[in-house]
C-alpha cells in the first residue's frame, strides 16, 4: 500500500492500526465535532433543568429552614417573639383589652343603685335621689381611667415582659400552635385568631387595684385571660403551608442545594454556570422579599380593625418574620458576592483589567518588601507556584465560615468577604516578595506560553 501523506497520519482511536485517508480523517473529525456539540448540548440541557429546579425550590427551602429553626430552638423562638412585649402598639392593645375586661366585671349600675338607696334611706330629697342615677356614666369613666393607668403601668413594666417571655419559654410548643395550629398553654389559635394568655398580668392588675384603694377589686371575677394578638381569615391557609414546611424543613434545603451543585458540575463551563446560578439565587431572594411584602399587605388588609389595629398587626408581622427577612437578604448578598467573584475570574475585558491591576499592585508591594530585605524565599516561591491552589483554599475556608456561622447576617457576609480579599492580597504580596529559586533573581512575569 502506498504511503499516506503526513496530514493523514492515523489519529488516536480504538484501533491505532487502522490508517485513514485524508477524506476519511476529515469526515471522522466532523463526526467527532458533531458528537461533542451534541454532548455539550445534552450537558447544558441537564444543567439547565437542575438549575431551574433548584431556583424554584430556593425560596421554599429558606422558609422551611426558618420554620424548622424557629420550631426546634427554644432560645431562637423566644428571641423572635420577645420584642413584641416592648412594642408600644402591642402594649396599647393589651392595655385597652385588659382595661375593658376588668371594668366589665365591675357592676357600676349596682353601685349607683346602692348609692341611691342609701341616699333615700338617709332622707335625701327625691331630686337628689333621682339624679344620683346620672352618676353611672362619670363613675364608669373614672373607674376606666384609673384601671387604664394601672394596667398601662403593669404592661409597660417588667411584669408584662417577664410574663410574655416566661410563658413562651415554659411552653415552647406555643410556636407549634402559632405555625401549625396545635394547641399550647400560653399562645394558641382559636378559629382564625392567635391569642395570648395574660393570667399573670391580670393578677398583678388586681393586686395593684387593691393597693390603690379599690378594695373590692380582689373580689372581681377573673376576666377572660385571653387577648387576641391578631386575627385573619387567611390564618388556617397559612398554617396548612407552615405544616408542610415544618415537615420538610430539615430536608428541603439539602434537596435544593444538591441540584444546584450538580448543575454547576454537569455544565461544560463551570464558571459560567456558577455565575448564572448565583444570579438566579439572587433573583429568587428578591422575589421572596417582594412576596413577603405582598403577604404583609394581604395580611393587614384581612385583619379586622375590631380584632387588632393596623399598626399593632404590622408590628406583629414584622417582628415575627424579621429573621426570615434577614436570612433572605443575607443569601442575596452571598449570591451577589459569588456572582461577582465568578465574573472577575472570567475572560472579559473588565475582569482581566481588575486582575491585571491587582497583580501589578501586589507585585509592586512584594518587590518593595523584597527590596526592604523581607525576601520570602522558598515560601514565597511555593506560594507563587501554587496561586490557584491557595486561592481555592482561601475561598473554601470563607464559604465554610459562612456555613458554620450561626445565623449569619449581611454584616457577617461583608466581614468574611473582606477577610478573604485581604488574605488573598497578602498571599499575593508574599508570593511576589521572593527572590526566586535558590536565592536567584525573581522571575519576571510573562504571558503563559510566551518567551
Amino acid at each position: 500500500m502506498p504511503s499516506q501523506p503526513s496530514s493523514s497520519s492515523p489519529p488516536p482511536g480504538p484501533d491505532p492500526g487502522v490508517v485513514l485517508s485524508a477524506d476519511e480523517h476529515a469526515h471522522y473529525k466532523r463526526l467527532r465535532r458533531a458528537a461533542a456539540v451534541r454532548h455539550r448540548k445534552t450537558r447544558y440541557a441537564g444543567a439547565s433543568l437542575l438549575l431551574l429546579l433548584a431556583l424554584l425550590l430556593a425560596p421554599a427551602a429558606l422558609v422551611a429552614a426558618w420554620v424548622d429553626d424557629t420550631v426546634t430552638d427554644t432560645d431562637r423562638y423566644v428571641e423572635t417573639v420577645a420584642p413584641l412585649a416592648e412594642e408600644p402598639a402591642v402594649q396599647e392593645v393589651v392595655t385597652d383589652r385588659l382595661t375593658a375586661r376588668v371594668v366589665a366585671n365591675v357592676d357600676v349600675d349596682a353601685v349607683v343603685a346602692a348609692l341611691s338607696k342609701s341616699l333615700a334611706d338617709a332622707g335625701a330629697p327625691p331630686a337628689v335621689v333621682d339624679r344620683s342615677a346620672a352618676l353611672a356614666g362619670p363613675l364608669r369613666g373614672a373607674l376606666t381611667s384609673a384601671v387604664h393607668g394601672i394596667v398601662q403601668r403593669v404592661v409597660s413594666g417588667p411584669v408584662f415582659q417577664q410574663a410574655w417571655e416566661g410563658a413562651n419559654r415554659r411552653a415552647h410548643a406555643n410556636v407549634v400552635g402559632m405555625l401549625t395550629g396545635d394547641e399550647s398553654r400560653a399562645v394558641r389559635t382559636q378559629d382564625d385568631a392567635i391569642t395570648l394568655d395574660l393570667g399573670t398580668v391580670v393578677d398583678e392588675v388586681k393586686q395593684r387595684l387593691v393597693h390603690q384603694g379599690f378594695e373590692k377589686a380582689d373580689a372581681i371575677p377573673t376576666p377572660d385571660r385571653q387577648v387576641t394578638l391578631f386575627e385573619t381569615e387567611q390564618l388556617s391557609k397559612a398554617q396548612d403551608a407552615m405544616r408542610l414546611l415544618d415537615i420538610m424543613g430539615a430536608w428541603l434545603p439539602v434537596i435544593t442545594l444538591v441540584p444546584a451543585a450538580l448543575a454547576v458540575w454537569i455544565a461544560p463551563a463551570h464558571r459560567v454556570m456558577l455565575l448564572v446560578t448565583a444570579c438566579g439565587v439572587a433573583v429568587m431572594m428578591i422575589v421572596l422579599l417582594v412576596g413577603l411584602a405582598v403577604v404583609r399587605r394581604v395580611y393587614l388588609d384581612s385583619v379586622p380593625s375590631s380584632a387588632l389595629p393596623a399598626d399593632a398587626a404590622a408590628v406583629v408581622y414584622d417582628t415575627f418574620i424579621r429573621f426570615l427577612r434577614s436570612a433572605a437578604r443575607t443569601l442575596l448578598v452571598v449570591a451577589v458576592v459569588t456572582a461577582l467573584a465568578a465574573y472577575l475570574y472570567g475572560p472579559s475585558r473588565v475582569a482581566r483589567g481588575v486582575r491585571s491591576g491587582a497583580g501589578r499592585a501586589t507585585g509592586a508591594a512584594g518587590r518593595g518588601l523584597r527590596d526592604a530585605g523581607m525576601d520570602t524565599g522558598t515560601t514565597g516561591h511555593w506560594l507563587d507556584g501554587h496561586r490557584r491552589w491557595t486561592t481555592g483554599v482561601v475561598l473554601g475556608l470563607g464559604a465554610l465560615a459562612l456555613v458554620l456561622w450561626n445565623h449569619p447576617t449581611v454584616g457577617v457576609v461583608a466581614l468574611v468577604a473582606g477577610l478573604v480579599v485581604v488574605v488573598l492580597l497578602v498571599l499575593a504580596v508574599l508570593a511576589s516578595a521572593t527572590g526566586g529559586r535558590a536565592g536567584g533573581p525573581a522571575a519576571e512575569p510573562g504571558p503563559a506560553g510566551g518567551p
